[in-house]
This record gives C-alpha cells, structure tokens and sequence, in this order.
C-alpha cells in the first residue's frame, strides 16, 4: 500500500488512535509504550499486514528532527532548577565524559567483533552512545516511579542533556568514515564549536524568549504556545546556521523558560506535555514503518551481543568512571547504569549514515534498530522492578506524599490574606509577570473597584488594587509580608 495524499490522513488518524488505546493499557501488562508504537508501525509497514511502504530515510530524518525539538524543549520545560542545581556536576559529566566512554567503549568491542573498520565502529557506538530522553522521561513518568533524593532529576538532566554530545560525535565519525584520510584530531574544533555555540545560543534564546512572552500582547491565550513554538524552532535553526549544537540550545533555551515566570505558563506546559507524546507517537511510528523485518533477521546475533555489551559492560563502566570522583552510594550509580535506555534518538542518528551513502550504512542501521529494542525492552520493563531491589525507590507512603506536593496548586490553601497596593508602591504598573512575587503563594484574585478579577501573568497591577493571596501555610504567608515591605518604597520624584 502506497500513501497518497487521499490516504495518508486517513492512514495516519488510525495509526495514531491505535496507539493511543494501546499506549493507556499497556502499562497494565508491563510493556513500555515506545515498544507498542514502534510495532504497530512495523505492522502497518511493508512487512507487516499494512502493506505500506516507506523507505525515505530522508523524511523519517526529518520528522525526528522536529519531534525531538518537542521532545527536548518539553523535558526542558520540565526540569525544575532547585532540584537539578545540587547534581548538576553529576549530570553533565555523565552527558559528555559518559557518552563518550560508551560511545569508545562500545566503539572498540565492535571493531574486535565485526568486520568494521575503526571509524565505521566508532560511529555505531556514537549512534547509541546517549540515552534517550523520550525513553527515559516517557517510562519513568508513565509508571510514575519515585526514587529517593536526587536520584530521579539526575537521570532527567543526563537523558536531556546527552543528545547533543551523541550528536556531535555521530557527525564527527562519520566524517571520518567519509574522509579516511583525516586523523581524529580533525574532530575536536567540530566538538568545541557545536559544544560552545550550543550552549551560549541557548541561553541567549532563553532570555529573548522570554522578554518575547512576556512582552507581546497577543489578546489570545491560545496563541502564546504558539509563538513559543516559533521561537523553539527559531533557536534550533539560528543555533545550527552559526554552528552550534541545535538540541543542546532548545534543551537549555527550554530549561531557563521553565524556570522563569511566563504569561499563561500554565496553558504553555499543558501544551507542550500533549504535544511532547504526540511527538513520541509519530516518531516511533514512523522508524517502525522505515523498518523492514526481514533484513533485521540476519543481524540478530550480531546485535544482540553488542547489545548486552552496552547494556551490561560499556553503559556501567562509564557511569562509574564518570561518577568516580562523586560521592555517591554504588546502587545509586547501578541503577543509574541501568537506566541507560536507547531508543528513538540512535535510530533517527542511524539515519545520517544511511543519507550519506557509506558502505555499511544499512548494516549500521538494522544493528541500531535491533538495539533500541532489546534495551527498551530488558531495561524499560525492569526499571520498577530493579529500582525496589536496590532500594533506590521510594515507599508508597511517601510517594503518595509526593504526589500531593506536585499538585499542591490545585488543592485548597490554609491561609488566605488580602493585601493593598498603594499608589506609591513599585509594583504599581508592573505586569505579574514580572513582579518575582513568592513562589509558595498564589495571586487568586484581585479586586479592583469593587470588582474582583481573576489574574494571569499578563494582569497589570494598578494603584490600590486588593490582592487576595492565598499560601499552604501561615509561615509562607510572611514571605508575603516581607515583599510587600520591599514594594513600600516611595518613588524620588525626578
């Protein structure tokens, strides 16, 4: 069956649906619900009882490359600064020195057990070296799995992070593979650059963006995910025309968003949490209808091996020499080890070698296929199960208290106070936005002239407002105390 545009819609809608259903049961049974997309492309690929044809490495490239936008800029969003801060030494180091320990580590056991040459087996390690962040994030937020202290957000910041570094190398060999002639050397102004200009790009786009958000008076809520998925698109694409690391700025670029206070932020993270798992679907589905069964077949023992081979010996030796100066309890460095799930990412990688016509491009890639599922299946279906063994999880108990700490916005507050804004007060004219107002409390209402008025970021405080805030306790409540105190300032007059 050939897609044409009579059919594609209808096609794709069916697609999509079927996995929908499938991805809210599959958890019931245990099964991860990348391995369920995944197979149902493979069904409705020319292999299986769809029929439909796709061998366009080029299109499947490109529709990875806008979903892992997604997918990255939502992890960024995310990722809560607090909580990474105290591990971020850790994180970034298994995002760079980890991935490249794994990528080499990797890279010489296939050199030793294929015919490969050294760089053809440097670039299939590099192409597997990182862990997936729609894997990690999908898996460990859809079985909800809480693990004690910081053990959860760094598993986040590695898997979100580490992409671009797996990127850079996967360019970088195989322009070696291209180039035989140039020396490893060649590799690392490419590494610095994309490293560097990445990570300066995003931060940058980070804070136009939000002077962006918070400026701009769209007059819809609806169109603020919008514009914020412009400027997503906008800080890949500039980052990658002066060349820098496009995925590493969007992830950076998105955690600095997260982190600030945005006009309808709410209605922001909503959006790009739905889109994120579209996102997911569609990539997923697509590398499953890329992908043609039968010549998987002949690679199985090959990639098997070279599967438990990451998964048992090159992932947990570079996260432990990674984390070797890091104290650290050791089943924390395991079962950090075991969460080095590989899945969609390698397999849009794999797709560069195909693209570029190399000699043993469509070995490379069934190899990497084979590997993002048998890794999301051993290590995927086991993360709970490992996570209690090594006692790195934690109780019902407490979970069941940690889930009502993440929902503490939607839950009745215990303390309730008004507050009036005189005329000479500082925040007089200032959006709320802008107003760094106490984390721990809420704006519920404002009344003005005898009206009360439900506030967003974009609210405008003006001269004798009443704001009625709301906090989960009286001691969060001098906080806001206190900000009132430094708004009573009494401006010079010029």
């Amino acid at each position: 069956m050939n897609l044409t545009i009579e059919n594609i819609l209808l096609v794709g809608s069916l697609l999509l649906f079927i996995s929908t259903i499938a991805g809210k049961t599959s958890y019931k049974y245990g099964v991860p619900v990348l391995i369920l997309f995944l197979a149902i492309g493979m069904l409705a690929g020319a292999d299986g009882i769809g029929g439909i044809y796709f061998d366009d490495p080029k299109i499947a490239q490109f529709i990875g490359i806008i979903s892992l936008n997604f997918i990255l800029f939502s992890g960024g969003l995310d990722t809560s600064w607090p909580a990474v801060k105290p591990i971020l030494k850790e994180g970034i180091i298994l995002s760079t020195l980890g991935v490249l320990l794994t990528a080499v580590s990797l890279g010489t056991f296939v050199w030793f057990l294929t015919d490969f040459t050294i760089y053809e087996s440097m670039l299939l390690g590099s192409i597997v070296s990182s862990t997936d962040a729609a894997a990690v994030f999908s898996i460990l937020r859809s079985k909800n799995i809480a693990l004690k202290t910081n053990l959860r957000p760094t598993l986040e910041l590695e898997s979100g992070s580490n992409d671009p570094m797996a990127y850079v190398l996967t360019l970088a060999f195989l322009s070696l593979v291209i180039n035989q002639d140039a020396g490893v050397a060649s590799i690392i102004p490419l590494f610095l650059q994309q490293m560097i200009f990445g990570a300066i790009a995003g931060f940058v786009f980070g804070k136009i963006s939000k002077y962006i958000i918070n400026r701009i008076k769209l007059g819809f809520e609806g169109l603020y995910p919008v514009l914020v998925i412009s400027l997503m698109f906008a800080t890949f694409s500039a980052t990658d025309f002066i060349g820098g690391n496009g995925f590493l700025a969007i992830y950076i670029c998105a955690v600095y968003l997260g982190n600030q206070d945005l006009i309808h932020k709410k209605t922001i993270l909503k959006m790009y949490d739905g889109l994120a798992w579209l996102m997911q679907i569609v990539l997923f589905l697509t590398l499953g209808l890329l992908v043609f069964p039968n010549e998987i077949v002949p690679f199985i023992g090959t990639g098997l091996i070279i599967s438990l081979f990451l998964i048992f010996i090159a992932r947990p030796v570079s996260v432990m020499l990674s984390l070797a100066f890091f104290k650290m309890k050791m089943r924390r460095r395991i079962y950090i080890s075991w969460v080095g799930l590989r899945g969609a990412v390698p397999i849009v990688f794999a797709t560069y070698p195909l693209l570029a016509g190399i000699e043993k491009a469509d070995m490379i890639f069934n190899i990497v296929f084979f590997i993002s599922l048998t890794s999301v299946l051993i290590q995927g279906t086991t993360l709970s199960v490992v996570a209690k063994w090594l006692n790195v999880a934690l109780p019902d108990e407490e979970k069941k208290i940690l889930e009502k700490d993440k929902l503490i916005l939607n839950i009745p507050k215990s303390a309730m106070k008004k507050y009036r804004i005189l005329p000479h007060y500082s925040a007089v004219g200032q959006q709320i936005v802008d107003l760094e107002f106490p984390k721990d409390t809420i704006i519920a209402m404002i009344k003005r002239n005898d009206k009360y008025h439900l506030p967003n970021g974009g609210t405008t405080i003006e001269a004798n407002d009443i704001l009625i805030v709301l906090s989960e306790n009286h001691e969060s409540m001098e906080n806001v105390s206190q900000w009132i105190k430094q708004q009573d300032q009494p401006q010079i007059p010029a």
